[in-house]
């Protein structure tokens, strides 16, 4: 019986560091796949409020052909005020693959473009008597203010996920899954002037 117990607990040491090395493992594994999620959960925040982006900036591209067409309604408006409008829509909606940031560049002379449209619109009386004008431009502020908005929520979700991406131990794992940090949609500080100014109904 001794040697039995004896035999026993010799097996039991034997097997202590192999025991530990597997727990050891098992919780790597699992860190792993705690962080993968992680940022996985993440990455999935920040497409989805870039999208949420998108859904805003296409509300506006809808809304500004019939801009166009109310104001050309105007006699002797400024046409190349006009032309500005279309450039900058037609760059902004061709965008394509550009970076993020030539994207928020894009959108923001698309703003200064219509803000200078709303501006001259001030001096048309029949501009500013046009109900179908005055619903535009309440609907240009209302999705401007949901640009920013978005905009906001989309920053913070890439400052999580960056955040995330760079800090130790999960800057280890990933770079090796694929995860690279997301440029934030920011503003330079012409165009912060500009957005910090909403479009104003003022009739």
């Amino acid at each position: 019986m001794h040697e039995f117990l004896y035999q026993v607990h010799t097996k039991l040491i034997l097997m202590t560091p192999t025991l530990i090395l597997f727990a050891v493992l098992a919780l790597i594994v699992l860190f792993v796949v705690f962080t993968y999620n992680a940022l996985v959960t993440s990455r999935n925040r920040v497409l989805e409020a870039w999208a949420d982006i998108d859904v805003q900036l296409k509300r506006r591209y809808d809304l500004i052909p019939n801009l166009i067409n109310t104001v050309k309604g105007a006699a002797n408006f400024e046409t190349s005020t006009l032309e500005k409008v279309v450039a900058a829509r037609n760059t902004a909606m061709a965008g394509g693959a550009e970076s993020t940031a030539q994207k928020a560049e894009n959108e923001n002379m698309l703003t200064g473009a219509l803000k200078s449209v709303f501006a001259l619109a001030e001096s048309y009386p029949d501009l500013k008597a046009s109900a179908n004008f005055m619903e535009l431009q309440r609907e240009l502020s209302d999705t401007e203010d949901k640009i920013q908005a978005a905009r906001r929520f989309y920053n913070s979700t890439v400052m999580t996920l960056n955040t995330m991406i760079e800090s130790f131990p999960a800057n280890v794992f990933a770079k090796s899954f694929g995860f690279s940090n997301k440029d934030l949609f920011e503003l330079n500080e012409a165009d912060k002037k500009v957005m910090d100014k909403p479009v104003e109904v003022t009739f």
